[in-house]
């Protein structure tokens, strides 16, 4: 990222309370603090500027509040680390809150500072530092982070911060809030100000699993005729990646994958279920129904699945679930979804049990069962031209465009074919939101795309036009800061998930389902998409309208971000593209 280089200043000692909080971040080793300005937390800027010098970490500015925090929330589904948000009083905290949410149920670390008025109504200045001072700003977002604090002095400060990045990075990770008060910024230091060894507040070590429970796992497993593995959510590791491999190849167990999670298990192999979907499709429906043993790795919605399964399938497989997330669930939110009936529950991450697990099965004597041949992918044909695409043109003329690149999708839209696009990788695909916000593609995408600048992954983002338009200022900040990111915009001028909602209320009911359009669609006058990119610093071209032309589109797309560009594409896709009520009904 090329940062705002800033004059250099001699002041090298801590001076002010804000400075404090400052040296604090650097630290702990944040790479860079994304915000949107606000006097509210104007000390801490010009700490962050004048006493670290923009750097180490540096500012990233964004134009929103929501894509302050949706940018730090791609980051770090990249990075699995924290990068450190600032947001501007109530007001801004009230604008990032949706982001936040979406962090907090997609279990992302992020280490997120406010600002308020001055408490002291003494010292508050006139009119707007009234307004931007809260009693208790936390509890705006306490049911939807891991921790929050409002510090009093200086010393506190270290401690909040401390204590905010440690939980903040503690399975079932999460977003940390600490407010800073405008005066505790301000003020001069009355005494010097001890700072720690951060080395003696690292998170601590995930919890393992027992050789007991393992054993007993292992048990399960090596008897059962007809295993499944169900994956949810799951880290980026190589290494976590390969074992899982390994763990379904030892048991020939059929494996699904979700398409809310992100990549964790390649979509080609033999094993693998359907293509992964935002729901459960009927083949995979149909294997989980003949498992006699189901392993869940942080499967999200477990007894919801389990339901199906058995309503087909009239009998009950015996289920492990591997899950700590259950340490994080409160009454506030329905993240935690149905609770699940369960043989065995194992308190550990996903990761920390896969090769123990795979260890336990080998001392049991299990042998690996021989793996189906792969069934070779059938030769598409190219995409036909002279018609309106469609997103399964899309992600066929995407996949025909990567080559040998290697692309890392930080986002797709709802309804995407993963059928057409294969995951052989963990980085090949990130997973959406979390919490199902609308708006958050752009942000998510360009915070990822900072979190891969510079290594062999070109980032892309598919998103709807109603979900970019929600966040589509956040291609600023990649323009601004020299970002490469490809994004695609399949735009069918509506909000079209929700046309097809209105029409199972209007049948439903016996109404007329044509109206079904009217508080739905967006056109008259249509948005020029590529217009609103290119104001904002992306390369783009005259929006695409025939599926012929996609291929080349992507093409020229990412050969800019090759040469390090932002390019943005608009493709005017078939407005009931990949919706139906037959869609509605299937999931």
């Amino acid at each position: 990222m090329e940062r705002d280089i800033a004059v250099k200043s001699t002041e090298s000692e801590l001076k002010w309370g804000s400075d404090v909080a400052a040296e604090m971040l650097r630290r702990l080793g944040v790479e860079y603090v994304c915000i949107n300005p606000g006097s509210s937390f104007r000390g801490l800027h010009d700490s962050l500027v004048n006493y670290l010098g923009n750097e180490n970490p540096s500012l990233l500015l964004s134009l929103h509040e929501e894509s302050v925090v949706a940018i730090a929330h791609g980051y770090a589904k990249v990075t699995g680390k924290p990068m450190g948000v600032v947001l501007h009083s109530n007001v801004g905290l009230m604008l990032g809150m949706m982001s936040i949410f979406n962090a907090w149920c997609d279990r992302v670390p992020m280490l997120i500072m406010g600002a308020t008025g001055a408490v002291d109504t003494v010292v508050r200045r006139n009119w707007i530092d009234w307004l931007h001072t809260s009693r208790d700003q936390g509890a705006l977002i306490r049911h939807f982070v891991k921790w929050d604090d409002q510090p009093t002095s200086p010393g506190a400060t270290v401690e909040a911060i401390l204590r905010a990045h440690m939980l903040a990075c503690t399975a079932p990770c999460g977003p940390s809030y600490v407010a800073l008060d405008r005066r505790l910024q301000e003020d001069a230091l009355a005494k010097e100000i001890p700072l720690p060894d951060i080395s003696l507040f690292t998170p601590p070590h995930p919890p393992m699993p027992t050789p007991e429970t393992m054993t007993q796992a292992a048990s399960m497993l090596a008897n059962a005729e007809r295993p499944v593995i169900l994956i949810g959510r799951a880290s980026r590791s190589q290494a976590a990646w390969s074992q899982r491999i390994a763990l379904a190849e030892l048991l020939g167990a059929r494996v699904i994958t979700d398409l809310r999670f992100g990549a964790s298990f390649p979509t080609t192999h033999p094993l693998h279920g359907a293509p992964p979907d935002l729901f459960l499709t009927p083949r995979n429906r149909q294997i989980l129904a003949e498992a006699d043993v189901v392993l869940s790795l942080g499967w999200d919605d477990l007894a919801d699945v389990m339901r199906q399964a058995n309503a087909d399938s009239g009998s009950k497989a015996k289920v492990i679930h591997v899950s700590i997330d259950h340490q994080v669930h409160n009454g506030w939110s329905g993240d935690h979804q149905r609770l699940a009936p369960v043989e065995l529950r194992i308190a550990c991450e996903a990761d920390s049990v896969l090769e123990p697990l795979t260890s336990a099965l080998k001392d049991q004597a299990v042998v690996a069962k021989p793996i189906p041949a792969a069934t070779a992918a059938p030769n598409m044909p190219p995409v036909a031209a002279g018609k309106k695409p469609t997103l399964l043109d899309i992600g066929r003329a995407l996949l025909a465009a990567r080559g040998d690149r290697k692309l890392c999708l930080a986002r797709v839209p709802l309804n995407w074919p993963a059928g057409a696009y294969p995951f052989e990788d963990p980085m090949d695909y990130l997973g959406y939101d979390g919490g199902g916000g609308v708006g958050s593609g752009p942000g998510m995408t360009i915070g990822s795309a900072l979190a891969l600048k510079g290594s062999d992954r070109l980032p892309v983002g598919l998103m709807g036009d109603g979900e970019f338009i929600g966040g589509a200022t956040a291609l600023w900040t990649a323009a601004h800061y020299h970002i490469p990111v490809l994004i695609v915009v399949a735009n069918n001028r509506s909000y079209y998930t929700d046309e097809v909602q209105q029409e199972a209320v209007a049948l439903a009911r016996g109404r007329p389902a044509e109206n079904k359009w009217i508080g739905q669609r967006i056109d008259e006058p249509a948005i020029n998409i590529a217009g609103m990119a290119e104001n904002l610093g992306f390369k783009t071209e005259k929006a695409v309208t025939d599926s012929g032309d996609v291929q080349a589109a992507i093409e020229r797309g990412l050969a800019e971000v090759e040469a390090g560009g932002c390019y943005l594409i608009e493709i005017e896709i078939e407005p009931s593209d990949g919706s139906s009520l037959d869609w509605l009904n299937h999931h």
